[in-house]
């Protein structure tokens, strides 16, 4: 509405001139509001100062103030909506932001925060298109190329995040939260050695910047530092009391050492400050399950789940849980296991691609191994004699996918068995399955499972005509993509378990061979005959004992008054008054147990030698802890299960011809138990000739697993060639 003239009626209705009326009145308000307009830019001034100062309340005030004046004024908007976003209020920071760019669009400051702060909610799309923005209205912009790396490496794209932080670096060569994030992400592209200078250099620059400490954590931590990288961690946790990442990465740290309490503290208070970090959770769950506290860890996996539906190593690791509690049926198990196929495997199904590998079914073969564990690692103990066998195949040509960061003296050697090496950590899992594509392979391999460094989802995407699981996991992957499972008939007798796996089961004269210890000390006399009583021990990992398990080991302790039992290979902690606990709920005494903490090989296998028996775990047996026992001459009393990590006690003593150690149920193990232990002489024998025995089974055959594994992909290549589905089938020693 325009001005009325001097000597127009005055628009306030009183019947009077304008000049007679309200003329004086508007033209004060006028000039207060040109006061008021012309102060704008001052107090904006001060308002910055106290905001770049840390003064956020007294800089609150006085944007406020400003858009009292004007309420559409884009840099008070813009500025309130950062303020709001470092008091974590993003759904504020969004709003005001967003109002200010509706002002003017062409406010690159204002799409960098916003992108900052999407990133934050998890809407990277919506982050990487308002950083860009920033970058098309101001290409020199180090803090929006950061920004945009950031939201490109949560997106998975590690290359191009890497670009963008060097783009940031060449604008801003001192800039050390771009040199911590450059170092973060050639880490997850497993560069440890390029990711520590990146980190040391942003450290030179501001020692106190606790992303860089807790970042380069993590580093030293994959290189084999425990030590220094809870160094890090604490000095991260000392510049930001509250930084919940670098209470996770510490927990990390510890639970490698085996300092299983103290790593369960780190992640709680991860929590308490950051209630719906799903890494948190999935991390606590891993070490209550390694405490044994299966249900309380299932929750926790089970809470990051919830929070990050996507997160397949939380679902992995729950299934890995849920294998070693006694309370889930063999069909509840595997029903899990399919609906993390149903989950993951699903959407990817329609684009699995039509195969255009030769189908000759004679010619030379392409095998890829995907596995985490191509390093000092159990699963080396079992793959190792295979592959040194299988390289000399001249039909077979081997392609290892490493997933792991470490390179230690296992790595070094497994090397020398591949025709081709590729370090694939930090690889999306679809960049993966296309490079396994490119690369020609005929048949992939997996050797994880559901265990830590899978890969499962690239397996999902079908990347080769012909895909089997083997040796890393006692189970069905639950993928429909997966083809093959590859055991032996002690593992997986026919037609008892092929109900509980998606893949059809190949039987080999061993589903693996086992490596000793070289240099393990010979096997010594029976300790019982000197001692007077027997020694029964348990090598097995915490999380795999339980109450129910220690009740049945305690009926042999209470039938046998003076007996004794060893446990080893637990945590270096020393906190065993959980263990204590449920042996004296049982009537067992703490004088008669004796507890050893994980320790090198040499002192581990030298403690087989107070040992007579071995007695197994359940639902979940021991796998490399049996093989360990009877290379030292000490059988392994084991009770079979309805489920596969139930089978491999019966599996491993099977071979050596001990089935008179396995048993069907509690009553059958503890008649077994007490049967053995008043049999001294017929044990002393076992013991004496065990390590023969092994050597001459199948188990201590590599080059026999190695034929039968040839031959195995032989026949699932030609079954492709044809046109005909995967089946069961067998490979004898005869075969």
């Amino acid at each position: 509405m325009s001005t009325p003239n001097r000597n127009d009626p005055c628009p306030c209705g009183s019947g009077k001139k304008y000049k007679q009326c309200c003329l004086k009145r508007d033209e004060a308000l006028a000039a207060d509001k040109r006061a008021e307009t012309a102060s704008i830019p001052k107090a904006l001034k001060e308002a910055i100062a106290h905001h770049q100062a840390g003064r956020l309340p007294q800089a609150e005030a006085l944007y406020q103030q400003i858009l009292q004046v004007d309420p559409n004024h884009p840099d008070a908007l813009h500025f309130l909506g950062v303020i709001a976003l470092q008091m974590k209020k993003n759904e504020v920071a969004v709003e005001l932001i967003s109002k200010a760019l509706a002002v003017k669009p062409d406010l690159a400051e204002a799409h960098n925060n916003l992108g900052l702060v999407l990133k934050d909610q998890g809407l990277l799309d919506a982050a990487v298109e308002h950083c860009r923005k920033a970058i098309a209205l101001k290409p020199d912009f180090a803090e929006a190329h950061n920004n945009l790396g950031i939201a490109l490496k949560d997106q998975g794209k590690l290359d191009e995040a890497i670009k963008h932080y060097q783009k940031a670096l060449s604008i801003k060569p001192d800039y050390p939260l771009a040199l911590s994030n450059l170092g973060f992400a050639l880490q997850a592209q497993g560069l440890l050695n390029e990711a520590v200078k990146h980190y040391l250099k942003a450290l030179a620059i501001k020692p106190d910047l606790a992303e860089a400490h807790i970042n380069l954590g993590g580093a030293l931590q994959n290189q084999g530092k425990p030590d220094e990288a809870i160094e890090h961690c604490l000095k991260a946790l000392s510049i930001k009391p509250d930084y919940a990442e670098a209470h996770n990465n510490l927990g990390n740290a510890l639970l490698d050492q085996g300092r299983l309490g103290e790593a369960a503290e780190h992640f709680r208070k991860a929590l308490a400050i950051k209630p719906n970090y799903a890494e948190a959770h999935n991390n606590l769950g891993n070490v209550l399950r390694d405490q044994g506290l299966l249900d309380e860890a299932a929750e926790h996996s089970r809470k990051a789940l919830a929070i990050k539906p996507a997160y397949s190593e939380a679902h992995s690791n729950l299934l890995f849980c849920l294998s070693h509690n006694e309370g889930l049926s063999a069909q509840e198990l595997f029903a899990e296991h399919v609906r993390f196929g149903e989950q993951f495997e699903a959407p990817l199904r329609a684009h699995w691609p039509q195969h255009t590998n030769s189908r000759d079914p004679e010619r030379r073969l392409q095998i890829g191994f995907v596995s985490g564990d191509l390093r000092f690692h159990a699963v080396a103990n079992f793959i190792e004699p295979v592959l040194a066998h299988l390289s000399g195949y001249p039909q077979l040509s081997l392609h290892a996918y490493a997933n792991h960061a470490a390179d230690d003296s296992t790595t070094r050697r497994l090397r020398e068995h591949f025709a081709h090496w590729y370090p694939v950590t930090g690889l999306p899992d679809a960049a993966l399955a296309q490079k396994i594509r490119d690369d020609g392979i005929d048949i992939l391999i997996d050797l994880s499972g559901h265990t830590a460094q899978n890969r499962l989802l690239a397996f999902a995407r079908k990347p080769a005509p012909v895909q089997a699981s083997w040796m890393g996991y006692p189970g069905t992957t639950g993928l429909r993509a997966m083809d093959y499972y590859l055991a032996d008939r002690f593992l997986l007798p026919p037609g008892q378990f092929d109900d509980q796996f998606m893949e059809k089961i190949v039987r080999l004269p061993a589903s693996a061979p086992f490596l000793p210890a070289e240099g393990a000390p010979p096997v010594n006399a029976l300790p019982a005959l000197d001692n007077g009583h027997v020694t029964f021990g348990s090598f097995n990992r915490l999380n795999k004992l339980s109450p129910p398990v220690i009740a049945l080991w305690s009926q042999l302790l209470r039938a046998l008054p003076d007996s004794k039992m060893l446990l080893a290979g637990l945590p270096e902690d020393g906190r065993y008054d959980t263990l204590i606990e449920w042996f004296a709920r049982e009537g067992i005494a703490r004088e008669r147990l004796s507890f050893h903490g994980r320790c090198g090989m040499d002192a581990y296998l030298s403690l087989h030698r107070q040992v007579d028996i071995c007695l197994d775990t359940f639902p979940y047996n021991g796998g490399t802890t049996t093989c360990h026992a009877l290379w030292m001459g000490i059988p392994t009393l084991t009770l079979a299960g309805d489920t596969m990590p139930g089978r491999v006690g019966a599996t491993v003593l099977g071979h050596v011809g001990l089935d008179g150690f396995v048993a069907h149920d509690a009553a059958d193990f503890v008649h077994k138990g007490l049967s053995w232990a008043g049999n001294l002489a017929a044990l002393s024998d076992i013991r004496a000739g065990l390590r023969e025995r092994f050597a001459n089974s199948a188990m201590g055959q590599p080059a026999v697993v190695a034929a039968g594994v040839e031959r195995a992909l032989r026949i699932m290549w030609r079954r492709w060639c044809a046109g005909l589905p995967p089946e069961s089938f067998e490979i004898s020693l005869q075969t």
